[in-house]
Parts: C-alpha cells; sequence; structure tokens
C-alpha cells in the first residue's frame, strides 16, 4: 500500500509538471500561429498508450514516464526531423518566426515552472500558514548524531547561531545551511566559537552512508514495552517520558543514552513523567546498554509543544498577505537549488555523489498522502526542471535560447547543420547525465 501511495503522487507531480511545462510552448506557439504537430505526456517509443488527433496536433500518452514532449514544425529538436528541415520554409514553421517571437516559444516551459512554483507557495501561505520553531526558542541546543558532522566539530548541545555569517531565524534553515556552509557561528556552554567546516563535507556525508545530519533534541517517550521486554513488569506505560536515572536528569533522548552508557548491567531507579505526576520506577539495563523498549522517533510540533520542549510559531495570512510570503519562499528555494547545483559542478565538494535520478525523487515523497507535503515537492521540483532546463545544453530549452540570443545581438542565425550537430551533442550530453544520475540511483540500491 505504501509503495500504491508514493508511486501515485510521484505519476502525478510527474504528470502535472510535463504538462503545464509542455503548455507554456504550446500556448505561445499557437498564439503566434506555428503549427505543433505532436502533444506527448511521456515518450511514445515505438508506440503510444493513447493518441488522438485534434487539427495539426496528435495529443498523446507514451509508455515511457520519462518527460514529454511538443513537437514543432519546423524547428530542429531531439527529433532530428531532418527530411522537413531540407523543405523550403513554410511560414508556420518555427524558424520562420522573428527570433523575439521564437524566444518567447522557447522560455515558455521555463516561466510556467517559475509561475507554478510561485502560484503553490502563494496558495499553502494562505490555506496552511506557517508553523515554525524560532531559533532562540531552542534553548538546549540540538542533537547531533552523524559522525562525520562530529568530526567537523559539531556536537550534541551546540547553538547554531549562523552559517556564513547569515543568521539563522529558525530551526528549518539549518540542515541545509549547515550542508553547504564554509564556517558556523555555534555557542557551546555559553561560548560562542566559529567552526570551519571541510570543503569536502557533503562528500563525506554521502561515503558515510549515515542518515540525518542535525535534527531537535527528543524526549524518551516510551510507545510499546513488549511482551518479550526485561523490564515488561517494571510498571512502564505508553506515553510515559523518563527524566532521569539514578541521580541523573535525562529530559532528552541523548542524555538517556549516555547514562545508559554509565549503568549496564545495572537496575536503576528511573524518574518518570505521566501526565502530570512524577513517579520513580526500577529499571533493568542491560549489558548492550539497553532497556528493551520501543521508544518514540521525531515528535510532531504539537507533542514537543504540548509537553513544553519547544514553543513553536504560527502564522496565518490572508490572501493579500500571503502573496509577497508565497514569492519569498519561491526566491528562497530558487536561491537554494541553485546553491546545490553550484555545488554538484564543484567537483571538490564531492556534491556529484549525491545526484540521482527518478528513483531519488521517487524517495522524496512520504509513504502516507498529506496534500500539504505534495504540494510543497512538486512546488519544489517545478523549480528545479525549470533551472535545469535553463542549462546552455542543445538538448534542452536554455541551449536553443542561448542560439536565440546569438542571432538577437549578432543579427546571424546559426545554420540548420550546425543546429543538428549542435543538437545530436546537445543529447548525447543529456543522455550522459540521465544515465549518471539514475546510475548513481542504481549504485546506492546495490551498495547502500
Amino acid at each position: 500500500m505504501e509503495f500504491v501511495i508514493k508511486i501515485s503522487q510521484f505519476l502525478l507531480s510527474l504528470s502535472l509538471l510535463i504538462i503545464l511545462h509542455e503548455l507554456g510552448h504550446f500556448i505561445p506557439a499557437k498564439a503566434f500561429k506555428t503549427r505543433v504537430e505532436k502533444f506527448y505526456l511521456f515518450f511514445d517509443v515505438k508506440f503510444s498508450l493513447f493518441k488522438k488527433k485534434i487539427g495539426d496536433t496528435v495529443y498523446g500518452i507514451g509508455w515511457l514516464p520519462l518527460g514529454g514532449y511538443v513537437k514543432i514544425a519546423g524547428m530542429i529538436d531531439e527529433s532530428m526531423d531532418t527530411e522537413q528541415m531540407a523543405q523550403e520554409p513554410q511560414p508556420w514553421e518555427f524558424r520562420s518566426k522573428p527570433a523575439w517571437q521564437r524566444l518567447i516559444i522557447m522560455l515558455g516551459g521555463v516561466t510556467v515552472n517559475f509561475l507554478l512554483a510561485i502560484f503553490i507557495y502563494i496558495g499553502m501561505s494562505y490555506f496552511y500558514g506557517d508553523t515554525f520553531l524560532p531559533n532562540e526558542n531552542i534553548k538546549d541546543g540540538l542533537e547531533i548524531e552523524n559522525t562525520v558532522a562530529i568530526k567537523a566539530g559539531l556536537q550534541t548541545g551546540d547553538k547554531i547561531l549562523a552559517v556564513d555569517g547569515d543568521e539563522i531565524e529558525t530551526f528549518s534553515e539549518i540542515p541545509e545551511k549547515v550542508l553547504f556552509g564554509k564556517e558556523i557561528l555555534i555557542e557551546r556552554d555559553g561560548v560562542q566559537s566559529t567552526i570551519k567546516m571541510p570543503e569536502d563535507f557533503l562528500a563525506q556525508l554521502l561515503d558515510s552512508k549515515e542518515k540525518g545530519l542535525i535534527k531537535l533534541r527528543q524526549p524518551f517517550i516510551v510507545v510499546q514495552v513488549p511482551d518479550t521486554s526485561f523490564n515488561k513488569v517494571s510498571g512502564l506505560k505508553k506515553g510515559d517520558i523518563i527524566v532521569g536515572l539514578n541521580d541523573y536528569p535525562t529530559k532528552y533522548t541523548d542524555e538517556v543514552k549516555i547514562a545508559l552508557e554509565k549503568f549496564k548491567g545495572q537496575t536503576v531507579s528511573a524518574t518518570v513523567k505521566r501526565e502530570e505526576q512524577k513517579i520513580i520506577l526500577p529499571l533493568k539495563v542491560s549489558e548492550d546498554a539497553l532497556l528493551g523498549l520501543v521508544v518514540a522517533g521525531q515528535s510532531t510540533s504539537k507533542t514537543l509543544e504540548a509537553l513544553g520542549y519547544y514553543d513553536y510559531d504560527v502564522k496565518d495570512y490572508g490572501f493579500f498577505e500571503s502573496i509577497p510570503v508565497g514569492l519569498n519562499k519561491a526566491k528562497d528555494k530558487l536561491v537554494s537549488y541553485w546553491d546545490q547545483l553550484g555545488a554538484i559542478f564543484t567537483p571538490s565538494t564531492g556534491a556529484y555523489k549525491g545526484v540521482g535520478g527518478f528513483k531519488a525523487i521517487y524517495d522524496i515523497f512520504p509513504s502516507f498522502w498529506s496534500w500539504q507535503v505534495f504540494w510543497s515537492i512538486t512546488a519544489f521540483l517545478s523549480i528545479m526542471l525549470g533551472v535545469l532546463n535553463l542549462l546552455p545544453i542543445p538538448a534542452l530549452d536554455g541551449g536553443h535560447v542561448a542560439f536565440l540570443l546569438y542571432e538577437m545581438v549578432s543579427g546571424r542565425k546559426p545554420g540548420d547543420k550546425f543546429m543538428e550537430y549542435a543538437q545530436m551533442v546537445g543529447f548525447f550530453l543529456l543522455i550522459a547525465l540521465v544515465l549518471f544520475a539514475n546510475g548513481n540511483d542504481i549504485y546506492k540500491a546495490i551498495f547502500g
């Protein structure tokens, strides 16, 4: 069932992005009276799942869900229709239109991608508002479990104040900024200091295969005492929170783990918070420093706030208030993705090791259905698709735009033969990038 939910979200998001991107090309092409021969969701290699001709255009659905396309008459694209290009230009063809019209047609797809992301972020701000944890409300610092981050100098209990001179305002900013940051200003035991991160920090994280980087410190909440547990008769109940072991206070799970290491093989007096009261229960600690319990992982913001661990801020926006908020979110995501792309194309960072293909995108979606999460992921993917399509690779929109700008500036149109060769080079380069990204997915699946 989880697979069905994930794949449904993946295909719905992908289909929405492809159709709207291609509409971005289709609408201005039709507005400038340019013939569009095909409009396809997914690729129709050898055959189509569905197709119907309406007017001059064949609308269809292919069987290979790796993208989609519009085939515009008189345009040198991945179809490499050299037979059509060898004929005399016709007034309805792309090549017969003024350069400024061709530029608008080529920019239409990425324009729609960016507008879609902005629209989604505005809508989400209006319907859902924002729930966030101000950085100043993290009184006892953060939890650092990742050994690579610890080796770099971070420790559990550190408060992260700024990254590369940018002050941290909310917790949600921290993981990504630390991931790509060079200098981190922290406060440890009331003393501020700066940690210089290794240039290949991201590569080390990817090589370590450890999950997680930085998270909120969590209470030690009992979810279940299994029948096979050596603490079955201890009196612990679901929902109990262990806040002390012997005389050692354990407000957070990381403190419980440290205390258990000290009390291996012993029976301890556990201070347990149960609703509004505290009780003392005897608990056995195994030689492996375990209690034999099932405990909660990452608790929700509502749970953490109700227990008094963190104070979250909630902001609701009116319709007009949500517009600048949504615009700002789209801008931040665009800048963030551009920074990530820059890291990927800088070999010394090792970020290229984290490049993923369709499997990586599929994995982003949760195993439960949430429209809020779905729209958030779709908005980010729309920005990602827009940025990638603007790369000056001939097989992408950005390649066509680069040649059109050259034509408009120089007054000279690149020859058809040159465009064919450029398209071939761009196509093979694009295939190489796709193979590399999806090859990374396969490698990770096999070697973990």
